[in-house]
């Protein structure tokens, strides 16, 4: 429950000397509607030509700000009175932030007060840039001295916190501030590196991997312990051989800690002498390190593992193991020198016992954990307090819900109320409902596909039986997913431990309802046919969606080539003289209408088989292949439903069909 608080000023803040006059007005100003706590003045910087003076105080929020933004700790409001604002400026906030922390002062928002007039339009164009940096309220020191509105403040404040999206970040979180839901696993790997023990973990993409890899480096970096991350995408890395591949780990160490010291060149890593060279650089690391063990981070790891890497010395030779063995070995003689972490979508580098024929140095030996779905409170955490930023007030009943709906995985679970918040009225606050989060979660499953793509796209991409599973899963083909879960149990406990599906007693079931959807829409035609009226609703449904496109493509072709005029003269020739007299006179567009006209799916066909030539960038350029496919499409009409359809003619309409949909698709993209 939060405590009440009264706007005024602490008397300790009124005996200090350190403000100017206008500060010293603005002060009074701050605290007729906060409650002003503490004040100081301080130095950035340590050189009479780079330092900065600035002062600041400590604003408690009262219980109109307390409600209205969801504060309930003491802001940090710097004052600048520089005319001209420079981005180091920003420092004094992260200064007060840290050295204040006993105050229990505000991460997530400050109040910057500059003599510079212009400092919210730099503050903006600074913050536009940098998606996760904190909010800031930049008022002039003229604006407010001057403004005559008892709602100046308030305003500032909703102007700032409720234009900002906070959900809708795309990449992973490089700082704390809006980090929610890992904090137990960080500390969890880092405990086990300052044991001495090695860490592996998993996750789909988009699940919040390498924002655990930036907090365990902060983690680190309060302890002052060391770490590298060796990004095995970086082809600076995955290009190299694995003998030069432990030179760059070097290399990349250095580099950060900007440390001056004498290692081994890169030409002395030759495969002989790798591991020799490796283990010198390394113990000269240590001993400038105070001793210091360093933990080794190998992100996005499937691109140097054996028969997924892209690089083809990763893939089909030895590069792996040898590139382990040396590792390994080397952390069992120094036990203290160096862990490693491995990350990855899929533990298949740790499970396999051999690579090529050769024994797996690292099969079974690094302990590792599958990243975990949001639990509902993590959730409610995470949505609470950056929706209450946003002036958005999400029932208590949304946060299970979208749980439940999006199997905790929170990229998608952040969009989605981002999604709640670009529908709701702009008038803020506002109550996120059932009716609006329904709304939002409705177009997000129809406007944002490619973001529940992200998730599977590694899958489809390095893991395809994974892949598979899931597409027979999703399009209703049971009994096939059961049977590849028998015969490949690793396979779909991977599934599982992703959380995209789960296993209640001898059935599976998608977690992520979403995922499910677009799956099936993605394999709409796909499955096993199992009635007549099943291959004839499909039937009637591809020719539906396609007829109308191929008519649109044919009649804007013609037109674009030969001209309205001389483009009718051709379609009536296919037309015949019996339909040249009924319709001639019908305006070319509508020739083109079925509504108007009389044209049949055989006539699209001859037009575009006639003028081959015009039409051979769309559809390729194999004719008689374009031709067979059209007349197979033309024989399977709605008006040919006394016919049965065979499995294997309805196979070969589909092999038909999919080839003109895909370059009518491709065409019209």
């Amino acid at each position: 429950m939060k405590q009440n608080v009264y706007p005024g000023i602490h008397p300790q803040v009124r005996s200090l000397t350190c403000f100017n006059a206008i500060e010293e007005q603005i002060i009074d100003v701050i605290g007729k509607e906060w409650y002003i706590t503490k004040g100081d003045e301080f130095q950035i910087g340590y050189h009479k030509s780079s330092s900065s003076i600035y002062r600041f105080i400590l604003i408690k929020p009262t219980e109109k700000y307390q409600e209205m933004f969801n504060l309930d700790r003491e802001l940090p409001l710097i004052f600048s009175d520089y005319e001209t604002f420079e981005p180091r400026t920003l420092d004094a906030i992260d200064y007060v932030v840290k050295n204040f922390q006993k105050y229990r002062v505000e991460k997530v928002c400050s109040v910057l007060l500059s003599s510079d007039n212009k400092i919210e339009d730099k503050i903006y164009s600074l913050m536009k840039s940098d998606k996760e940096s904190q909010i800031i309220i930049p008022i002039s020191y003229f604006e407010l001295i001057n403004s005559r509105s008892d709602y100046f403040l308030i305003n500032k404040f909703k102007k700032h916190f409720y234009t900002r999206d906070l959900f809708a970040f795309e990449g992973p979180l490089k700082k704390d501030l809006y980090f929610f839901g890992r904090n137990d696993l960080i500390h969890k790997i880092v405990n086990r590196h300052d044991s001495n023990e090695n860490s592996g973990l998993f996750g789909l993409r988009k699940s919040g991997k390498t924002s655990v890899i930036y907090g365990i480096e902060r983690t680190l970096d309060t302890k002052d312990e060391k770490s590298i991350v060796i990004d095995c995408q970086d082809t600076s890395f995955s290009k190299r051989k694995w003998n030069k591949a432990l030179w760059y780990i070097i290399l990349q160490i250095v580099k950060k800690y900007d440390i001056n010291i004498n290692t081994n060149d890169e030409d002395k890593y030759t495969e002989e002498n790798a591991s020799i060279m490796f283990e010198g650089d390394m113990i000269k690391l240590y001993n400038r390190f105070n001793h210091n063990n360093i933990l080794l981070i190998f992100d996005e790891i499937e691109n140097i593992t054996f028969n997924v890497s892209p690089i083809e010395h990763w893939e089909k030779d030895l590069d792996f193991v040898y590139f382990w063995q040396a590792l390994r070995s080397l952390y069992q003689k120094h036990t203290n020198l160096f862990s490693y972490l491995i990350v990855s979508t899929n533990p298949m580098c740790v499970e396999k016992a051999t690579v090529n024929g050769k024994t797996n140095p690292i099969f079974m030996s690094i302990p590792f954990e599958y990243i975990q779905p949001f639990t509902v409170s993590q959730t409610k955490e995470m949505i609470f307090k950056l929706g209450k930023f946003m002036g958005l007030n999400f029932d208590e009943t949304i946060f299970a819900k979208l749980t439940e709906d999006f199997g905790g995985h929170p990229f998608l679970m952040r969009h989605v109320a981002s999604v709640c918040s670009k529908i709701a009225d702009q008038e803020r606050p506002i109550r996120i409902n059932r009716l609006i989060y329904k709304r939002a979660k409705d177009k997000f499953e129809k406007e944002y596909v490619e973001y529940v793509q992200m998730i599977w796209e590694v899958l489809a991409e390095y893991y395809k039986d994974e892949y598979d599973m899931l597409e027979f899963l999703a399009i209703g083909e049971v009994e096939d997913f059961k049977k590849f879960a028998m015969d490949t149990p690793q396979i779909t406990n991977h599934l599982i431990g992703y959380g995209i599906i789960e296993q209640i007693g001898n059935e599976y079931d998608f977690k992520i309802d979403t995922v499910r959807k677009v799956l099936i829409q993605k394999n709409k035609y796909q499955n096993k046919i199992l009635s007549p009226i099943n291959m004839w609703r499909e039937i009637s449904e591809r020719r539906n969606e396609l007829e109308p496109k191929i008519r649109l493509i044919v009649r804007n072709q013609l037109q674009a080539v030969f001209g309205k005029t001389e483009a009718k003269e051709i379609v009536f020739k296919i037309f015949g003289k019996d339909r040249k007299r009924k319709y001639y006179s019908l305006p070319y567009k509508k020739i083109f209408d079925p509504n108007d006209c009389e044209i049949y799916f055989e006539d699209l066909a001859k037009i575009i088989s006639k003028k081959w030539q015009n039409f051979n960038n769309i559809f390729g350029k194999n004719r008689d292949q374009f031709i067979n496919d059209m007349k197979v499409i033309n024989e399977y009409r709605a008006d040919a439903h006394a016919k049965l359809v065979t499995q294997d003619e309805m196979s070969h309409f589909r092999v038909c069909i999919s080839r003109i949909e895909k370059k009518v698709s491709e065409f019209m993209e």
